[in-house]
């Protein structure tokens, strides 16, 4: 049975899908900032001290001739407070059974936002588990080729910490600085994986090239980056912006905005026209597999678009999410067809 198991192909199985589930992550994180519902469990782990929240605003009232367990979560005159120890109300309210909730002091029940929040951590929940499992599996290399079982716990630590920094974005009311870490590490481990999934494939020769293309993959790859964490900075400042004007005012949000915004506008075409130059220079010169470069075109041509319906259309409903999903696929597929590149034959 452990023979079965412990194969090669199924740890590129479960390589994939963890790369697949952290992607689905991304989309939900996405959704939860798109939505505002970052704050809509405002606990960690629990959610109103719920291991599954409540779907009615009533049920965090207090409620007369109850028991309540320690750690359970009602909002009292506007604020969040706590269960001590498990007890029995009485008919009134006794402030020696509670203690406030001292991370924050935001206290407001929104049912769709709690949900979307619950869910998202749900699918983090289970991303954790997938890549578990995949370093489970990695233990088959632990002789043979250390190195594997090495980065796929890393992986898993990596995944672990993740959760830590999740809770401290939800304990320092949604930090734009933490939600940008937040991102930077879920690429981080989706970059892992992905090198992970290449060292376990076939070799595969139809990547030949005279060496230069793999080095035009790096720089394209470093200038996305760059171009990423410009965008996170004019996300940041979007969200103040929200802050001072709400969801409602979207078309206020870059009335002003900064000289960085107009850098990360213009650089995108720049960047749209290198990648293309590439995508003609091995598809025709060089006659790569034409899938992995369509994909990324595609990705690029629905980053853009996303990008000008933000801009000049006032953020429609999942054009943010948009903007961040397909800017972390678009990284990955690079890194993807960079380690391809790197270790093809070399042509002179």
């Amino acid at each position: 049975m452990a023979t079965i198991l412990f194969t090669t192909k199924n740890y590129r199985r479960w390589l994939r899908l963890s790369i697949l589930v952290i992607y689905l992550i991304i989309i939900a994180g996405a959704v939860v900032r798109m939505t505002g519902s970052g704050m809509g469990c405002p606990d960690w782990p629990k959610c109103f001290g719920y291991w599954v929240p409540p779907t009615e605003e009533a049920e965090l009232e207090f409620s007369p001739d109850t028991p309540y367990k320690k750690g359970m979560v009602i909002i009292h005159e506007e604020a969040l407070q706590v269960a001590k120890k498990d007890f029995f109300t009485s008919t009134t309210y006794k402030a020696e059974n509670w203690e406030p909730y001292t991370k924050h002091d935001y206290a407001v029940f929104n049912k769709f936002h709690t949900w979307t929040e619950y869910i998202n951590r749900l699918i983090g929940a289970l991303g954790g588990l997938v890549v578990l499992i995949a370093a489970l599996l990695s233990l088959q290399f632990i002789k043979s080729r250390p190195k594997i079982t090495i980065l796929t716990v890393v992986a898993l630590l990596s995944m672990l910490i993740q959760a830590v920094i999740g809770k401290i974005v939800v304990d320092t009311l949604l930090s734009p600085v933490l939600i940008t870490i937040h991102m930077i590490v879920a690429l981080l481990i989706v970059g892992l994986l992905i090198y992970l999934l290449y060292e376990v494939l076939p070799p595969d020769n139809r990547y030949k090239n005279d060496g230069k293309l793999a080095n035009i993959a790096s720089v394209l790859i470093i200038l996305t980056l760059v171009q990423v964490v410009m965008g996170t900075q004019v996300r940041q400042y979007i969200d103040h912006q929200v802050d001072l004007f709400g969801y409602n005012l979207s078309s206020e949000w870059l009335e002003n905005g900064p000289v960085l915004f107009f850098i990360h506008r213009s650089f995108s075409i720049v960047l749209t026209l290198l990648h293309f130059w590439f995508f003609y220079i091995a598809i025709k010169k060089w006659n790569h597999p034409k899938r992995s470069y369509y994909w990324l075109a595609f990705l690029i041509i629905i980053t853009m678009i996303s990008g000008i319906l933000m801009n000049y259309v006032d953020f429609p409903f999942g054009s943010q999410a948009a903007h961040l999903v397909t800017a972390s696929l678009i990284l990955g597929l690079q890194f993807y067809i960079w380690m391809r590149l790197r270790s093809a034959r070399i042509v002179g």
